[in-house]
């Protein structure tokens, strides 16, 4: 594998419980024969260091593991640096993909037995950061005008009066018919969430997302069945998906492909999620262009995928190459052509 490193600014910074993102820094991964792209752009928190995934790299052990075998190293393990076999992975599958003509998300689809072709679009959520009262208004309001129907907005930075204000504010302007869904990057205690979601499920948020610390599974099992969906994201960085399940600790799990390891990753967290009765999203970690592909291809993959946080590339003010996945009346279209699809040739040459 070939690495470039790389630097995207974000358009405006994020504000969310966990701490403000302003930018986003990793590697720009091909293969050696420069016929497949990845990306490994590791967020702290999330995955492992800017350093850790460059040394897992370079040294040809993208699981960070003893094995360097990235293709069978066990679901039910968690890789010590998710982000750089996320890059790996990523660019072997659309090499293969490439050769074999096929979409990625469709060759995704076959591996992962799912119905072939694969979607042609995703339905994708608008996403609010921390803001003010009224900025959240306006936010959800141009969210709506632009055709989403789907707007998750960010909670937790703030005391737990000014965010139930929030909520009720983005219901207000969303209307009726729109789902709102909440994220509070793991900021409650046990109390505050009760309360915070006894309010979205009052305006009929669909769910809410790390209400608590991502270690706390047994008190997210206690949370749900409250009228309003637990989903988690963050707990899925600090332990396996299979434990999440096993602890009935979650309704929906939030899957981030750069966070889980790569695509096949990904699919097989939501084959599990299904299978014990939970539904699933595909999101970003506010990647630069080929990991939003790439996402983008792994939610295609999945059967009546509910909206996912691939809306994402907005936020940036520069990137890699053009968009070729443009988003529209709330549903971005999937690149056509083998492996990651058109739109991306220029950055296959060094």
């Amino acid at each position: 594998m070939r690495l470039e490193r790389f630097s995207v600014e974000l358009a405006r910074p994020l504000g969310t419980a966990a701490g403000t993102i302003e930018s986003r820094t990793g590697f720009l991964v091909r293969t050696d024969e420069g016929t497949g792209l990845g990306e490994a752009t590791p967020l702290p928190g999330w995955t492992e260091s800017l350093a850790e995934c460059r040394e897992a790299l370079e040294a040809g052990n993208p699981d960070g593991s003893a094995s360097s075998d990235h293709v069978r190293w066990p679901d039910e393990q968690r890789s010590s640096t998710p982000a750089a076999r996320h890059g790996y992975s990523l660019a072997r599958a659309d090499a293969a993909a490439r050769e074999s003509g096929q979409r990625l998300c469709d060759a995704l689809a076959a591996d992962a037995g799912r119905p072939v072709p694969a979607a042609e679009s995703v339905p994708v959520n608008a996403t609010v950061g921390d803001g003010s009262v009224a900025e959240t208004r306006d936010a959800v309001r141009d969210a709506v005008a632009e055709g989403y129907d789907c707007v998750k907005l960010k909670v937790g930075a703030r005391a737990p009066n000014a965010d139930e204000t929030r909520l009720r504010a983005a219901r207000d302007a969303a209307g009726d018919s729109v789902e709102l869904r909440a994220d509070a990057n793991g900021a409650w205690d046990q109390e505050t969430a009760e309360r915070m979601l006894d309010t979205a499920a009052e305006l009929d948020y669909s769910y809410v997302e790390q209400p608590l610390p991502a270690e706390k599974a047994s008190e997210h099992a206690a949370l749900r069945g409250r009228g309003v969906g637990v989903a988690l994201d963050e707990s899925l960085a600090t332990t396996t998906v299979s434990a999440v399940l096993d602890a009935d600790a979650a309704d929906v799990l939030v899957c981030k492909p750069m966070a889980l390891g790569g695509p096949d990753r990904t699919l097989a967290a939501v084959r599990r999620a299904r299978d014990a009765g939970a539904d699933a999203v595909v999101t970003t970690t506010i990647d630069a262009v080929v990991a939003r592909v790439g996402a983008a291809h792994v939610a295609a993959a999945i059967p009546d995928v509910p909206a996912c946080g691939l809306a994402t590339g907005s936020m940036l003010s520069s990137d890699l190459a053009s968009d070729p996945a443009p988003v529209s009346e709330g549903k971005l279209r999937v690149p056509e052509g083998p492996g990651l699809g058109t739109g991306l040739e220029s950055l296959y040459r060094p």
